[in-house]
């Protein structure tokens, strides 16, 4: 065998022999630095009072709070009671934080608050103490109802917005559907133009389909979800038509026409309540300052008439 060739062999078991102790050397030293990181961990000591003061004050005393006191309040409020405000809370879309127990929470702490504050108010106004108290019992039924209040606007803006948006969705679906696309497609599509609640609520039916729902379940959690009446009546549409095998696209465009002339009702319905609604500020407001106007000239001038006749 020529020389080369063995000196060949040597060269590469003595690179095979380096590789392989690089890799060892290698390994063993992550060993070493996780072991070091892990005993540096263990021997150095942690301060939990730090830790636990650089939590915010609201996250670290005034949530655990509100929490207990939900809970006190749950164990003696109604369950009826309890049942509305969970409705209100998912017609209001579920807001982030929100929950039947904070709720409840916020009108304890909001009757105890508004009832010192009344109270405190009527002395200053040098009242009676029995008329300080019992603007402190106003206070309590301020306070309590408050927060269910503002759980309630916000749930009915976010209905009518639903509303609202509802023809014009419809009338896209309709489209869409006649067009070609299939029923999840165009749901998709008018969730994505639509925006908003509605879009919002169109998004959770294809995800709720998308994990394993019927079409009609996704559908009727829908109307659960919403007071619409309108809506409502879409979503029952639908489930008959899914059930009874009729063209989802006569359906739509039966819908569709529906809705349109629901709003034109709702429009006219509107128009016609605003003299009603106009006579107040006529009245209180802008029949004063016209008389004012026109009637105070001609008052002076009266006025001043007869005190030279009496002179």
């Amino acid at each position: 065998m020529p020389a080369w060739i063995g000196v060949l062999l040597a060269f590469g078991a003595m690179m095979l022999a380096f590789i392989a102790a690089q890799d060892f050397v290698l390994e063993r030293r992550q060993v070493f630095k996780a072991l070091r990181s892990v005993r540096a961990i263990e021997l150095t000591p942690t301060d939990v009072r730090k830790r636990e003061l650089a939590i915010p004050f609201y996250q670290r005393v005034l949530i655990p709070s509100g929490k207990a006191v939900g809970g006190m309040g749950r164990k003696f409020t109604p369950a009826s009671v309890t049942e509305r405000l969970g409705k209100e809370l998912v017609f209001a879309g579920s807001p982030v934080g929100w929950d039947a127990e904070r709720i409840l929470a916020m009108k304890i702490l909001g009757m105890v608050v508004f009832a010192v504050a009344f109270f405190f108010l009527g002395q200053l106004a040098n009242f009676s103490s029995v008329r300080s108290f019992i603007l402190g019992l106003l206070g309590v039924f301020f306070g309590w109802y408050l927060p269910e209040w503002i759980l309630r606007s916000k749930s009915g803006t976010r209905q009518k917005a639903i509303q609202r948006a509802l023809p014009d969705a419809l009338d896209l679906l309709s489209i869409t559907v006649e067009a070609g696309l299939g029923f999840d497609a165009a749901v998709a599509r008018v969730a994505r133009q639509a925006g908003g609640p509605l879009g919002e609520e169109l998004h959770r039916v294809l995800q709720e389909m998308q994990i394993g729902k019927t079409r009609a379940d996704a559908l009727r959690d829908l109307g659960d979800r919403t007071n619409v009446a309108e809506l409502k009546g879409f979503v029952l549409a639908m489930i008959q038509a899914d059930i009874f095998g009729i063209s989802i696209a006569k359906v739509l465009q039966v819908q569709a026409r529906e809705m349109r002339i629901k709003r034109r009702q709702r429009a006219e319905e509107q128009a016609q309540k605003l003299p009603v609604k106009i006579v107040f500020p006529l009245i209180l407001c802008i029949f004063p300052s016209l008389f004012i106007i026109l009637l105070g000239p001609a008052v002076i001038t009266i006025y001043q008439n007869f005190s030279q006749i009496r002179r």
